[in-house]
């Protein structure tokens, strides 16, 4: 499968212009949507998803016209919302059963095995007859991606899926969604760099509704290989460095601050080479709004 999105645009009623002429082309595998909290990245989550209209632009999904042919894309389609409710009171196996009937599954054997198979998918078996309004964040977290499967989805689209979880949750997580992603459009929202750098192979960095960066993570840390340096300056001295350096990100670390600057030439001024990471490809983009700025 293919995802084409060609000249997307959508601008709301209040007039902010949500995504601005959004070109991408995704093929099967996990892709990283990458940008700070209000960049646009819901809103062309929710245009991909069907749940609202654009006002230029294509989606095809293979032959499949994902703004006109709606019934069709959504039965091709799983969906975690950044926010999604979950009933408290009826059980994961329930809930599971009564959303692969909505989806047309009709015998309800099969039915069955598709929960008991999905639920274990996604380690949540023994708590199957848990009532949902029990389950931990992760566990939502993890039962929403179990919804989002049935129907053997095609395009699967993941908002902020990490947010908020435990470093262990985080990791099961990570492992789910790279499983699925083998034979499947993953789209992986986030604003975390974490996300993108452990789980995707294919990104894109979007800030104010425009796609200011597409490629591969290692072709990023490509661009900036040989151009970031870094150095501990006094607090007070932030100002004067911004001024005088394309400084990427500020950070406390120990008492002391670290500031690492984008250059194409060695800065002097006791400025020491570093490691390039897919965080300072991120705020290189999209610039200081979305740095680690202590000051």
């Amino acid at each position: 499968m293919q995802l084409v999105i060609n000249a997307l645009s959508k601008t709301y009623p209040n007039g902010v212009q949500a995504v601005k002429n959004v070109s991408l082309t995704l093929n099967n595998g996990m892709f990283g949507l990458l940008g700070p909290n209000g960049a646009g990245k819901s809103s062309l989550m929710r245009t991909i998803a069907t749940l609202q209209e654009a006002d230029e632009g294509t989606i095809f999904l293979d032959d499949l016209n994902v703004l006109t042919q709606k019934k069709q894309t959504r039965q091709l389609l799983g969906y975690l919302p950044q926010e999604f409710g979950v009933y408290p009171r009826i059980s994961a196996e329930q809930m599971l059963d009564h959303i692969a009937r909505l989806k047309g599954i009709g015998n309800a054997s099969e039915r069955k095995e598709l929960v008991d198979a999905l639920l274990d998918n996604v380690n949540l078996y023994k708590d199957k007859k848990k009532r949902l309004g029990t389950y931990s964040g992760g566990m939502k977290q993890r039962f929403g991606i179990a919804q989002a499967l049935i129907g053997n989805p095609k395009l699967i689209i993941v908002d902020e899926p990490t947010a908020g979880l435990d470093p262990a949750e985080r990791n099961r997580f990570y492992n789910l969604l790279s499983y699925i992603g083998e034979n499947t459009i993953v789209i992986l929202s986030t604003h975390i760099v974490e996300d993108v750098s452990t789980l995707c192979s294919h990104f894109a960095i979007i800030n104010e509704g425009e796609v200011l960066y597409a490629g591969t993570p290692d072709d990023a840390l490509l661009e900036m290989n040989g151009k970031v340096y870094s150095k501990s300056i006094p607090k007070n001295a932030v100002q004067q460095y911004k001024n005088q350096y394309h400084v990427i990100s500020t950070q406390l670390k120990a008492g002391s601050l670290y500031i690492r600057v984008f250059s194409k030439e060695h800065p002097g001024d006791d400025f020491i080479p570093g490691e390039p990471t897919l965080e300072d490809v991120y705020f290189y983009h999209v610039g200081e709004k979305a740095a680690i700025n202590i000051f």
